[in-house]
């Protein structure tokens, strides 16, 4: 007896400590299976993230729009109508939406979707507060990316004309859209510099290369025209490189900076740059 009575002893002692431990693990503090690395940033991926948490496992069901339901909803194409009378069978198919009788003659013109809208050409063209004449620019794509050059004026269609000028980084007389340049806070005064009136959208529009019509002896010979400068563009090329040269001369260390090329080393951050 006395046995017994110390092992129910020993229970009841081992029954509070066990309670303690669940009320323990109850207040586990809760940890993201991201750790954060840095403010923003995780050091697993979206797809990695996307494996961990096994959402290939759960299923998500948008709600329907009204748009999803109508298409659902199937129109009836006839109406059964009751019909008096004892021999007319006592009800007609009758169909919703009757065809006509007649058909016009002529075809009638129908409205265009871009009625009223303005074509490309009457468009108001906009500029970025950041570029004014002056500004130097950074290229991002084409064949001169990552090249820094000076903008010159807004072209009618919209697009920017840009110098290197050619004898610094040999980047030429040319258009770009202000979607694919950044925008620095080095500018320079052209207050002095004068461009040709001619510098506009249709000078700087390529004829197109045809191949030559093939007469006697020149059944095989399939090379198209090759593109090549004409004597006005590299005059004009001259006149305003040399005018900008003249006033990049004047600011310190601008020669250098606009012959180098924008790259991203290891440990900068594009989005704490300032430009």
């Amino acid at each position: 007896m006395a046995g017994e009575a110390k092992e129910q002893a020993a229970a009841e002692k081992k029954e509070p400590m066990a309670e303690e431990k669940k009320e323990a693990k109850k207040g586990r503090h809760h940890c993201s299976r991201n750790p954060v690395l840095a403010r923003g940033i995780g050091r697993y991926s979206r797809s990695a993230m996307f494996a961990r948490r096994a959402m290939y496992k759960r299923k998500y069901y948008a709600p329907e729009t009204k748009i999803e339901k109508k298409l659902k909803e199937k129109k009836p194409f006839s109406v059964t109508k009751p019909v008096g009378g004892d021999k007319n069978g006592g009800s007609r198919v009758v169909k919703i939406r009757k065809m006509p009788r007649y058909y016009p003659t002529e075809d009638v013109p129908r409205k265009r979707l871009s009625h009223g809208n303005k074509p490309f050409s009457q468009h108001k063209r906009r500029l970025r507060k950041t570029i004014t004449p002056g500004t130097i620019l950074i290229l991002l794509t084409g064949r001169h990316r990552c090249k820094r050059v000076v903008f010159l004026k807004q072209l009618d269609s919209g697009l920017l004309l840009v110098s290197g000028p050619l004898v610094l980084n040999r980047v030429p007389l040319r258009r770009v859209h202000q979607k694919f340049v950044i925008a620095t806070s080095t500018k320079i005064d052209l207050s002095t510099v004068k461009l040709p009136k001619h510098l506009t959208d249709s000078y700087f529009k390529r004829k197109r290369l045809r191949r030559p019509k093939h007469q006697e002896g020149e059944i095989f010979d399939t090379e198209k025209e090759k593109y090549q400068l004409t004597e006005q563009r590299k005059k004009d090329q001259k006149v305003v490189d040399c005018q900008l040269m003249s006033v990049i001369k004047k600011v310190q260390q601008l020669r250098g900076y606009l012959h180098s090329t924008f790259y991203l080393s290891k440990g900068v951050y594009p989005h704490k740059l300032v430009f």
